[in-house]
């Protein structure tokens, strides 16, 4: 065990000043954004000896450690596909380090092992993912990622020959694939992971067995940066999406034969609504905002004179909807119903069939579905039910089983309520508590919260293996329903968006208030979490009151938010965050930056911050610089740790061993700041 680090590292000061619309920005570690750098290298291992002199002398360590590698060494299923009557997945299984892919015949059939991550060389940090299959089973696209990298390799396998083809295609992104019917050859839309230019605009088709320098250019978008392409295809036809990336996204979209001779058609040019189109055999059906805020599903035909008219087949409603997928003879579509998933079943002109509620109030997603049957492979899940795999269709009462994950959890003993409570403008927000019985039922208890709040993500019921660890040992769990999700439509959405963004801080601010107003919990006992854009949400609140909250775990997020869009591909996001180059952007920007609004000698809560070297999405250095400033101001003496990897990026795809420890260290923290 290392030795007790009793203060955190000195992180030197080397102040950059900004000149932004007239207001002088002083940015104190800008030389922690060069990741590469020795000092920046020196200073994180100084971080990583920091942080780990902490966690490891927590006591009750060893006993968190192994509850945790019981949840977690456990098997489970996921990325469940269906061709003809034989299922593809992945499987782990309970001491595997990453999950392999397996294929099944029928629903009663033994699982056939077909990709071992493991049986490589590199590693417990390789990890496979199941993309695509073709329709005839005999071709399989997946991804092979090292560590937590935001992108791949991609290769095929010939799943009769059980050898994995010479046509595979380098680290990049993949925007569009598609094999072929006659599965000789396939359709693509990539781009390089050294490609200069940071946006693809060509799609190709591959023959299999060639070189890709021969391949076929069969489609490009217009010259210039700010294009995006992306593809579907039906076994006739392809369909080419082009994002143009201005102040506002355009979308058109072009359909053409796979008869190469065939010219494309212009279907939609530069519309500045939103419109995801899907084939289903010799038909065009599309969701968009289009005369729609909440989202409506049309279906583009043609007309006698060569253009096109839309029908519409699921009309908008006061929900947005959530999720959609088009089979042999439905149309499914989920919304999301103040925090509960329901899904309605349409026919293919738009008459409703069934519906069907999320069991225990609780979230159902739509992994899978094929236009060759009415069958939809769905994942549900609950606070205290974990993951389960099941079959929809009209034709079955109700939902099938098709796995369930066998976590250590007596969901008998655990209660959720939804209840509502006042933001700070008045608006009324609904909110989530799960825990025991008995803590639901009264007394002031540790607390554990977390929220979305952007790009119109709504918050359901949903198992954590996190969360069902804390809730075992008293904590009591809040999920408030916070503005910037879709949770009333795309107004709730709108209405903390861009620089209306303190709206959503304001509603998690006031849950928290509430929780402690209510003798549930009290601020020395109220914990906060989050990553990605929730990570923001954490940092910015425990920023502005520093005072409600205990502690802290904030999981690879956005912090400087006057410099997050200059980084990877951040600046696509502008849309729902603005960026400081716009004058009103940044006026409202400044106000709420974590990294900005950190002030000297306040009492900060303890807090951990979590990033690593891959993490393309959410740059890390957000979470060195914003570690090292916190550190430095907070008066507090309560830890401001950085646990921090190479490998760690922004997909979850660590092994099983360094999930374990990763979970491990988080709970200790929290027990520890929370004294429980």
């Amino acid at each position: 065990m290392p030795e007790l680090i009793s203060r955190p590292p000195i992180t030197p000061v080397e102040p950059v000043t900004d000149i932004l619309h007239g207001v002088a920005v002083v940015d104190p570690y800008r030389w922690l954004e060069e990741q590469d750098s020795p000092r920046t290298r020196a200073w994180l291992e100084s971080q990583t000896s920091y942080a780990r002199s902490y966690l490891d002398h927590i006591a009750g360590r060893a006993q968190i450690r192994e509850r945790v590698r019981q949840f977690l060494t456990i098997e489970n299923y996921d990325s469940v596909q269906k061709i003809g009557e034989t299922y593809y997945f992945r499987k782990r299984l309970p001491h595997q380090e990453q999950p392999c892919i397996y294929k099944r015949e029928g629903l009663d059939g033994q699982d056939e092992l077909l990709i071992d991550p493991a049986k490589g060389s590199s590693g417990k940090y390789t990890a496979v993912k199941l993309l695509r299959v073709s329709s005839d089973g005999n071709l399989l696209l997946y991804e092979i990622k090292h560590g937590g990298e935001r992108t791949g390799a991609f290769a095929i396998l010939d799943i009769v020959a059980q050898r994995s083809l010479p046509d595979a295609l380098p680290k990049g992104y993949l925007r569009g694939f598609a094999f072929a019917p006659d599965g000789k050859s396939f359709f693509y839309v990539y781009e390089a992971a050294t490609e200069r230019r940071p946006l693809c605009r060509a799609a190709y088709c591959h023959v299999l067995g060639t070189r890709f320098a021969k391949d076929e250019e069969v489609f490009r978008t217009g010259e210039g940066d700010g294009f995006r392409l992306s593809m579907t295809a039906s076994s006739s036809r392809l369909g080419f999406v082009v994002y143009r990336m201005l102040e506002k996204t355009l979308t058109s979209f072009y359909i053409k034969p796979l008869d190469a001779q065939m010219a494309c058609q212009c279907v939609v040019d530069e519309a500045e609504f939103a419109f995801r189109p899907l084939f289903v055999r010799n038909r065009i059906f599309a969701i968009t905002d289009r005369s729609a805020p909440n989202l409506r599903i049309v279906e583009i035909r043609c007309t006698k004179d060569g253009g096109f008219e839309w029908a519409e087949i699921v009309p908008e409603n006061e929900n947005q909807i959530h999720q959609w997928t088009v089979t042999k003879n439905c149309v499914f579509v989920s919304y999301a119903r103040q925090g509960a998933i329901q899904i309605s079943c349409f026919d293919l002109n738009g008459t409703k069939l069934e519906e069907w509620a999320a069991p225990d109030q609780g979230t159902i997603r739509f992994v899978s579905a094929t236009t060759s049957s009415d069958e939809v492979i769905v994942e549900s899940e609950a606070f205290a039910r974990p993951v389960a795999t099941l079959l929809i269709s009209p034709s079955r009462k109700g939902l099938t089983l098709w796995n369930r994950g066998k976590v250590p959890f007596r969901p008998d003993e655990y209660e959720s309520r939804q209840l509502l409570y006042t933001s700070k403008d008045g608006t009324q927000v609904p909110i989530f508590l799960f825990g025991q019985s008995t803590v639901l039922n009264g007394g002031c208890h540790p607390a554990i919260m977390t929220s979305y709040g952007g790009f119109g993500v709504s918050v359901t019921p949903q198992f954590s293996v996190f969360v069902a660890l804390l809730v075992e040992r008293g904590f009591l769990f809040a999920l408030p329903n916070i503005r910037g999700g879709s949770e009333f439509g795309t107004a709730w959405h709108q209405a903390a968006k861009r620089r209306g963004r303190q709206n959503a801080f304001d509603d998690f601010l006031a849950a928290a208030e509430w929780l402690i107003t209510t003798g549930r919990t009290a601020a020395d006992r109220l914990a906060i979490f989050g990553g990605s854009n929730s990570g923001l949400l954490v940092a910015a609140t425990l920023t502005q009151r520093p005072e409600l909250f205990r502690a802290a775990v904030c999981l690879a997020p956005l912090l400087d938010m006057l410099r997050y869009h200059l980084f990877d591909d951040a600046a696509v996001w502008r849309d729902e965050f603005g960026t400081a180059a716009d004058p009103e952007d940044f006026a409202a920007l400044i106000r709420y930056s974590p990294y900005q609004s950190v002030s000297k000698d306040v009492s900060y809560p303890a807090t951990m911050f979590v990033s690593g070297d891959a993490d393309g999405s959410c740059n890390p250095l957000h979470a060195r610089k914003m570690t090292a400033r916190l550190q430095a101001a907070s008066s507090s003496g309560r830890p401001v740790l950085l646990c921090y990897s190479n490998m760690r990026g922004h997909s979850p795809v660590l092994p099983l061993s360094d999930r374990i420890e990763a979970l491990t260290d988080r709970i200790a923290f929290l027990c520890d700041q929370l004294t429980v």
